[in-house]
């Protein structure tokens, strides 16, 4: 984490994420939050994001998503990264069904 408290968390969630509306929740959820980063598929049917802010409120938004009733997340991968210092919104990334 850096002296300003911000954070960069990239998150890979394994399990029932896809086809359920997943990368509109954390959309919501985040922008809610005043998050920033991305969120998308991946082709092995994975969901991928990299979110930017305060660690608690990347801890705030990782609950949510797992407390979704239609998500089912079966595993996370989280790596820390260095903050981006010019990103500043919050995006829902691939169109493309796998």
């Amino acid at each position: 984490m850096t002296d300003k408290g911000v954070a960069r968390w990239r998150v890979v969630f394994s399990g029932r994420v896809q086809h359920v509306g997943f990368r509109y929740t954390a959309y919501y959820l985040a922008k809610a939050l005043y998050l920033t980063g991305w969120v998308d598929n991946l082709p092995d049917g994975r969901v991928e994001m990299e979110a930017q802010g305060p660690v608690a409120l990347l801890r705030r938004l990782v609950l949510q998503l797992k407390s979704r009733p239609h998500i089912r997340i079966t595993d996370m991968e989280i790596e820390e990264l260095p903050p981006l210092p010019y990103d500043r919104h919050f995006e829902v990334r691939g169109y493309d069904a796998y």
